[in-house]
């Protein structure tokens, strides 16, 4: 940043920080003991599409990567597109395999940004489950390095607990770097797992 920068209010922009992602599994031990939310197993990250042969091998390479784990309870790896025309890598894995599901979703972020899909790389989260069949979602946003809880009310329609999303906010502050824009905070509607 040049001097013109700080005269103008310009700032730089955050680098992404995949390690973060590590920091998922002591957050989850908060979150469960705060508000009764345990993991359950499912992942995803989220990304324009992308078409090409490039990505084909790309993905042929993460795909090889997670599947070869012998420790994966879950069905494994797969690719859907939303209705908004996002790709979501998926990863599934037993409820009790969070720190197993941080490191696919690592894996994953890592091998795209690698293959020069970075700017391509939007979000990735892990689902969370509390009483009732409600679901809540802890955000990584690629781009800005930080996480964001996206909590979408039971019963359908695209409808979110605000209230509930400040309160984990709140609750995590010292275990996950926090996005302070609320403006930030976009809904992953039809997201993997939610």
């Amino acid at each position: 940043m040049g001097l013109l920068d700080i005269l103008l209010g310009r700032t730089k922009p955050v680098a992404p920080d995949l390690d973060q992602l590590f920091a998922l599994p002591s957050a989850a031990v908060t979150l469960e003991a705060a508000a009764g939310f345990t993991p359950t197993g499912d992942g995803a990250v989220c990304f324009a599409t992308v078409e090409g042969a490039a990505f084909e091998q790309t993905y042929r390479e993460v795909r090889a990567l997670l599947d070869a784990d012998a420790e994966r309870k879950g069905p494994g790896v797969e690719i859907r597109q939303d209705e908004y025309g996002y790709s979501w890598l998926v990863s599934r894995r037993g409820p009790d395999q969070l720190p197993e599901l941080v490191n696919d979703l690592h894996a994953v972020n890592s091998s795209l940004e690698a293959s020069g899909f970075g700017p391509q790389l939007l979000c990735s989260l892990a689902v969370f489950a509390g009483e009732g069949g409600r679901k809540l979602a802890l955000v990584y946003l690629y781009k800005r390095g930080s996480f964001y809880p996206f909590a979408p009310l039971p019963g359908g329609g695209e409808r979110r607990d605000g209230a509930l999303e400040l309160e984990v906010k709140v609750m995590l502050a010292s275990d996950l770097r926090i996005e302070p824009d609320l403006g930030r905070w976009f809904p992953v509607w039809g997201a993997p797992g939610l």
